[in-house]
């Protein structure tokens, strides 16, 4: 046997016709390209069939960045695109005669498509037969019945050999046993397959021989050849002289695919000039192929040939047969006949996915590709006619690129945040009537692009917060949203960066950057700081991140934290101050004024003034509002001079703080009887056990004193009658003075405008001087221990001082 020719010989073969090919394509479309390859049957997998990027004139980074796949097309799965290496291999065994039966050249095409820009390359691949089956005979034996009266040159047709393999491997010729009465003739049929004659070349004589039996050979072509036999066994009968001969010798008809079984198609007739049995004729199909005889029969009596199987256009167009007539004495005549389908209908159109985007960026614009599809219709004519269209109303629009290819476009701007994923559904409709459709849904998810900023909840937050709070006490939330997605829609909280009270704002409030709440960082002093106004930044995790703003305020609230100050009267530790009350003052007289402030707001700093102890608790009171210490009867002689009342000041805050003051009133008229109480008063601390010596330095000490103190009384008073005259007659103004910090604009506290007050003192407080004016004739007594006792004794002059409303100075000199 000859061996098989290496293969590198048939690709040479095909390569020129291929670059041809090639060439032309390019020269009129240079979007698309063809070419086409062949390969033998039964090959391995991975089996090189064509380096496509060569041949197509690609370069394998032009195969990746396209995305270069195989699509659409049938039998795709015989091979496999290797886009790294640029090559086609054989990915299945591939089987030609299951592949296209006895149908040649055998091929099957598909379409390899890039990307970016789209390009369309066909691909052909025609599968070469090797010679891989034996021609088969249908039947092991074959039994003829031939008269001994046959004439010389009858001819006989025997049953054909199948051989799937085509060309020179396919059937080629039939080779008969030698004997003396036949001879082996060749035919052709209509559809190219042969089939054999024996042609009656010497008289047959039953009595001589009355049975033959023959060896028919089928022979291919094939390297190495392979071969079928069959048996025939020929009995020899008596005289039947006259063959079946049919009317016509081609009978042609039309049958409608996926008519009904038993459907009739077309009569077969022959007629007979024998009679009786050498007369009776029967119909078969001979020489048809194993499809043929699934989907057609004949009534071997009427010779109607009727439908037996599923007719399908798409898979036979027509069917070409031979029909046998035979009479009872062997005798046969063929006639051909053609049956052509008629197509109907019956396929709704397909649609294939080459490529989907999903997710789509909802930036993308107009016009965008989202997915190419490929529609078909195995149907033929208007039947094979397909529209596409987009069924519901969605911002997407559906065109046509290239023949039987469409693309799925966006239309307009997409916004996730309105519809985030859409159905799409495409309809491809034939043009049939009754026409049929198909419907492919799409499921496209937006992706999210950080086109929105966060927004606030409120246009600004007001929270309030008590002060001498704790650190990390939280104050309020805010919160923001973004209807962005994933990390675009992540948030934030920066505190932005600002002053308040002479200090970064990150040292007075911080605010969680996950949760928003704002917490205060160290205590807050109402009396420093009464409100905290800065901005908070919401930023999302976009790329750009974006940003809102938002004014946060924070309302300090007060807390009765300080007690009440005493202004005056001055408590030290030293010197002593009297008011003097003259034993002549009336009901109601002025003796002195508590003034006192609390640094606190509001009900927190509304003071009230009780008196809580006294020497004679029925000769004072003291103003609940104003703390004015009144007279609340006439002073008698009976009334002790040394007078001492305890004020306790107490503001109204929950629950209230208070401070104590001890104010000391001397009623007297004359100074030597004040001397006498208050020496004792001021010196009740120091006694000790040496009484006598005290007493004879008191004797001595009071003996200087009372020249001196005279003297020096009649000085003070002349020079101070001088001083208020002055006083009175001139028209300079009155300033109140307030201690810095302790101011009552609002009129809610206890210092009214009518008084005035200048305190001055010392740290050390016994070498301070200090002079009073007091209203309405209002004496004050002024006493230092360090002094020996020594009083000064000071009256304004009653016509100037004897209003309500005159100012009260109090002085003090280092």
């Amino acid at each position: 046997m000859a061996h098989k020719p290496p293969l590198c010989k048939w690709r040479l073969y095909f390569r020129p016709q291929r670059v041809m090919f090639i060439f032309l394509l390019y020269l009129f479309n240079p979007i698309t390209g063809q070419i086409r390859y062949s390969v033998p049957e039964e090959m391995k997998k991975g089996f090189l069939i064509g380096h496509v990027a060569q041949d197509l004139g690609l370069d394998l980074k032009r195969l990746r960045s396209g995305r270069a796949r195989i699509v659409t097309g049938e039998n795709i799965h015989y091979t496999e695109l290797k886009t790294d290496k640029g090559i086609l291999v054989v990915s299945e065994r591939i089987d030609r005669e299951e592949l296209c039966g006895d149908i040649t050249p055998c091929s099957f095409s598909f379409e390899i498509i890039l990307e970016n820009p789209m390009e369309l390359h066909h691909v052909t691949i025609e599968v070469l037969d090797v010679n891989d089956y034996p021609p088969v005979f249908k039947k092991s034996d074959i039994m003829l019945e031939i008269s001994e009266s046959a004439n010389i040159g009858a001819k006989f047709v025997l049953e054909s050999a199948e051989d799937p393999d085509v060309g020179i491997n396919g059937l080629q010729n039939y080779v008969l046993t030698p004997n003396e009465n036949f001879v082996l003739k060749e035919r052709v049929n209509p559809d190219g397959s042969k089939y054999a004659e024996m042609v009656l070349q010497k008289q047959l004589d039953r009595e001589v021989v009355p049975h033959l039996s023959l060896k028919l050979i089928a022979v291919d072509g094939g390297d190495p050849q392979r071969s079928g036999t069959v048996n025939i066994d020929i009995r020899v009968l008596d005289v039947n002289d006259n063959a079946p001969v049919f009317n016509q010798s081609v009978f042609k008809a039309t049958v409608v695919e996926n008519a009904a079984q038993g459907t009739n198609i077309v009569t077969i007739n022959a007629t007979d000039a024998d009679s009786g049995s050498n007369g009776y004729i029967t119909y078969s199909i001979s020489n048809v192929k194993s499809n043929i005889a699934e989907l057609l029969s004949i009534d071997k009596h009427s010779g109607v040939l009727s439908v037996s199987g599923p007719i399908d256009f798409e898979r036979d167009k027509k069917y070409e047969l031979r029909v046998d007539a035979k009479d009872q004495g062997g005798l046969t005549d063929s006639s051909k006949v053609i049956v052509e389908v008629t197509d109907v209908n019956d396929n709704a159109p397909f649609i294939g996915v080459m490529s989907f985007t999903s997710p789509l960026s909802e930036d993308s614009p107009p016009g965008t590709i989202i997915g190419i599809i490929n529609v078909k219709d195995l149907d033929s004519g208007d039947n094979g006619q397909v529209t596409c269209k987009i069924e519901q109303n969605a911002p997407f629009n559906i065109k046509s690129t290239l023949r039987n290819y469409y693309t799925l476009v966006t239309d307009t701007l997409l916004d996730r945040e309105s519809v985030s994923e859409y159905n799409i559904t495409v309809v491809a409709t034939d043009a049939g009537i009754p026409s049929l459709s198909t419907k492919r849904s799409f499921h496209l998810q937006i992706s999210d692009v950080n086109d929105n900023a966060p927004v606030f909840s409120q246009r600004g937050y007001t929270a309030f917060i008590s002060e001498n709070n704790s650190p990390g006490v939280s104050v309020l939330k805010i919160s923001a949203e973004d209807p962005d997605e994933n990390q675009n829609a992540r948030i934030s909280y920066i505190l932005a960066d600002s002053i308040i009270d002479g200090y970064p704002v990150s040292h007075c409030v911080s605010v969680n950057a996950e949760t928003g709440v704002i917490q205060a960082v160290r205590p807050f002093d109402y009396e420093q700081i009464k409100q905290l106004v800065f901005i908070v930044k919401a930023q999302d995790g976009g790329s750009p991140p974006l940003t809102s703003n938002v004014t946060v305020k924070i309302q300090v609230q007060d807390q009765n934290d300080n007690p009440p100050q005493v202004l005056y009267p001055v408590q030290t530790g030293g010197s002593q101050v009297a008011e003097m009350v003259p034993r002549s003052a009336d009901v109601g007289y002025l003796v002195t004024k508590v003034v006192a402030v609390d640094v606190d707001s509001g009900q927190n700093a509304w003071l009230s003034y009780k008196l809580q102890k006294a020497t004679d608790r029925a000769l004072f009171e003291v103003g609940l509002q104003n703390g004015e210490i009144r007279t609340i009867r006439q002073v008698t002689d009976k009334d002790a001079v040394k007078q001492r009342l305890t004020v306790i000041v107490e503001d109204n805050g929950q629950p209230s703080r208070s401070a104590t003051v001890i104010v000391n009133v001397a009623v007297a008229d004359s100074f030597p009887e004040v001397l006498s109480e208050f020496t004792d008063f001021t010196h009740d601390k120091e006694y000790n056990d040496n009484l006598t010596f005290y007493l004879v330095l008191a004797l001595a000490v009071v003996s200087f004193l009372f020249i001196t103190c005279l003297v020096v009384f009649i000085s003070v008073k002349i020079y101070r009658w001088r001083q208020s005259r002055i006083l009175y007659h001139s028209s300079l103004p009155v300033i109140p003075y307030y201690p810095p910090r302790y101011s009552d604009t609002l009129g809610t506290g206890t210092l009214q405008h009518v008084y005035n007050y200048e305190v001055c003192r010392k740290t050390d407080s016994r070498k301070s001087d200090c002079k009073l004016g007091r209203a309405g004739s209002q004496n004050v007594l002024i006493m230092d221990p360090s002094s020996s006792g020594t009083m000064q004794r000071i009256q304004s002059e009653k016509s100037i001082l004897d209003e309500p409303d005159s100012p009260l100075e109090v002085s003090c000199s280092m």
